[in-house]
């Protein structure tokens, strides 16, 4: 049955101070706020529906805020059932006059709600962040793929699912994944993910990482930004991988590489960071130090064995907010941060606004290139073109104040000559 409501959200009443923070995340999104004044302007996303499943933060609310200028007729969903901030869906209703459907803690029922609200807007542009709404269009709503230009996706599970789909030749339109993109996975996935991870753990636990051995389980770009700032803060950093290349960089960059059969026996704190399942499973578990904890960083939480571990468990408790304790047959004490889901946006706030300036440039630059080449565009897995790309870093760059030098037209002829092989 379609949705008739215009939005599900906690409580209106926290609008004021959702407005606060939305403005507070603008002021750090220069690139956004650029890009939101040409929209205004020029309407690229006039008559067009967009479905956005994404975190619902202040960040994504400066993104939302920008469609809804483009021209664009906006619905908002949580891509997590954790990762809402309440104040912020009620002021994207209450003061942007934005649909949304999210609120922090919601059942697995009402997030697939949620879910199918996004899919009932009958949107032409998709926006994900872990493939959902896409899900849900290629499962039960397949008459509607024909109207649907193009989507977008944000995170490397998503692209991974998509890609698959494609190999498959079972995808239903383009997608443009912005994970991809050099301004996004190069900064959101390394810098925002090290330093929101890092920041999730600490306000869950308020443990000291110094002196700590933290270990994080897969070294893509969102391990590196782990590592690096685990590291940063006095934690002996171990590293699993089962790419040999990956765990190859995470040697000569000076971190110890072990099997997680190996880290279980020695790890104070995990996070787990692979796009996969069952990373840390019941087997480790047997192995994990009295006071272990234990997080998780990728977009599902299946990379921890939770049913496995509320399998042996003899008890379990709420120690504090975000930490449940699981006591082993043994008497070993364990603890899961954010019920294994994304403990930056579950226990914290997600990303800095700076860094998911790029990430959302990306959405909303993505969004009208594929408005302006829908004729073009084929049912493929799509790079952000590597343009738009480079205006972001420019813009980025202008924005700080910073001006980087420029090729002469002699060292221009000069490189193009090697490009020529003469």
């Amino acid at each position: 049955m379609a949705t008739t409501k215009k939005h599900d959200v906690k409580d209106l009443a926290l609008s004021v101070e959702g407005v606060r923070r939305i403005e507070w995340a603008d002021r750090q999104m220069p690139v956004l706020t650029a890009i939101r004044e040409r929209f205004v302007k020029e309407q690229p996303l006039a008559g067009y529906r967009v479905s956005a499943c994404l975190h619902v933060t202040t960040e994504t609310a400066n993104l939302a805020r920008t469609l809804k200028a483009g021209g664009a007729d906006v619905v908002l969903v949580a891509s997590n059932p954790l990762s809402t901030q309440d104040d912020v869906a009620a002021a994207l209703v209450d003061a942007y006059d934005i649909s949304v459907f999210a609120i922090k803690g919601e059942d697995n029922d009402t997030y697939y709600s949620h879910i199918e609200a996004a899919v009932d807007h009958k949107p032409h542009l998709t926006m994900d962040d872990g493939a959902d709404v896409i899900g849900v269009l290629h499962s039960a709503r397949r008459e509607q793929l024909g109207d649907i230009i193009a989507g977008t996706e944000e995170t490397t599970t998503g692209v991974i699912r998509l890609k698959a789909l494609e190999a498959d030749g079972k995808l239903g339109f383009p997608v443009i994944a912005v994970n991809d993109a050099k301004t996004k996975h190069l900064f959101d996935n390394r810098y925002g993910t090290g330093q929101s991870t890092i920041d999730g753990i600490i306000r869950a636990t308020n443990v000291l990482l110094a002196g700590r051995k933290f270990v994080v389980a897969g070294y893509g770009w969102c391990g590196r930004g782990v590592a690096m700032r685990a590291k940063g803060m006095g934690a002996h950093v171990i590293v699993t991988e089962v790419d040999p290349m990956r765990a190859l960089e995470a040697v000569m960059d000076g971190f110890e590489v072990l099997t997680m059969d190996a880290a279980a026996e020695v790890g104070d704190i995990f996070v787990t960071a692979t796009g996969d399942k069952s990373v840390i499973a019941a087997q480790h578990f047997d192995k994990l130090k009295d006071g272990a904890i234990l997080a998780n960083t990728g977009h599902f939480n299946v990379e921890i064995e939770i049913p496995a571990l509320r399998q042996l468990a003899a008890d379990t408790r709420l120690a504090r907010e975000f930490v449940e304790e699981f006591t082993l047959a043994d008497g070993r004490r364990v603890y899961l941060l954010a019920d294994g889901r994304l403990v930056n946006l579950s226990a914290a706030e997600g990303h800095p606004a700076q860094v998911m300036d790029m990430s959302f440039a990306n959405q909303a630059l993505a969004a009208e290139y594929a408005v302006q080449h829908a004729a073009e565009l084929e049912r493929k897995v799509y790079p952000v073109p590597a343009d738009i790309d480079n205006e972001i870093a420019r813009l980025k760059l202008a924005t700080m104040g910073i001006d980087i030098d420029q090729l002469t037209e002699e060292q221009a002829k000069y490189l193009a000559s090697w490009d020529e092989g003469t």
